[in-house]
């Protein structure tokens, strides 16, 4: 059976991730991530995505984006990645692709998931034991989404603005999420609909999200069918 088109709404946050061939590694060197930031901060606005959260890490990268347009996610991860894997090939003397088939994704309902998002996208680098404080990884958004730094990058959604009615206090609130542990159950959730390219929110944003693509949003139930008798 062909693929369904990946769900994808004008004005709706997505989170994505992008994996490395066969898990192969996707960055070889700081020189690499910087380029794909570069990229990543050129084409986001240019086609029309605005960047939350990111992390990159050495195989796989996970974003937070809303898009304009419901093809602008597309677009931007196709110009990214072709433009990123030829500036690798090229350094490297090296040929074919380095990712791993088509980006997963799903939509998030801003209100329920949008900063449980942010903290699973900061907290790739903790959960990988890379380091205990998302501050200490140079290659996330953390810094600047708890900090008052100015980005080129990072555009903050309108949940995080309203953490707080200036910088130092969004920032400062922004921190205080991250001081207890996810809950597991919701790192499952973030997982599970991200794998499926389903719609992570609440019942009532899924039936939205289903209703304006005329299609299901959530997983199917599994097992046959039973026949009314």
């Amino acid at each position: 059976m062909p693929r369904l088109p990946r769900l994808a709404l004008g004005g709706v946050s997505a989170h994505l991730v992008q994996r490395g061939i066969d898990r192969g590694a996707c960055f070889f060197r700081d020189d690499d991530r910087l380029h794909y930031l570069a990229l990543l901060a050129e084409l986001a606005p240019a086609l029309g995505c605005a960047v939350h959260a990111y992390v990159l890490m050495t195989n796989h990268v996970h974003l937070l984006v809303t898009p304009s347009r419901a093809d602008a996610l597309s677009r931007l991860m196709r110009q990214l990645n072709q433009r990123y894997v030829q500036s690798v090939n090229r350094a490297y003397r090296r040929s074919g692709t380095l990712w791993e088939g088509r980006f997963r994704s799903c939509l998030v309902d801003s209100e329920a998931y949008l900063l449980a998002c942010h903290r699973y996208i900061e907290l790739n680098p903790v959960r990988a034991a890379i380091v205990d404080d998302p501050r200490d990884y140079p290659w996330s958004s953390h810094r600047m989404n708890a900090s008052t730094w100015p980005s080129t990058l990072v555009t903050p959604h309108e949940v995080f603005l309203a953490l707080g009615p200036d910088p130092e206090s969004r920032a400062a609130a922004y921190r205080a999420l991250f001081v207890r542990r996810m809950p597991g159950d919701v790192i499952a959730d973030i997982r599970r609909a991200t794998a499926g390219s389903h719609a992570l929110g609440s019942p009532r944003f899924q039936e939205q999200v289903g209703a304006m693509l005329g299609r299901r949003v959530v997983p199917g139930v599994s097992g046959r069918r039973r026949t009314e008798a």
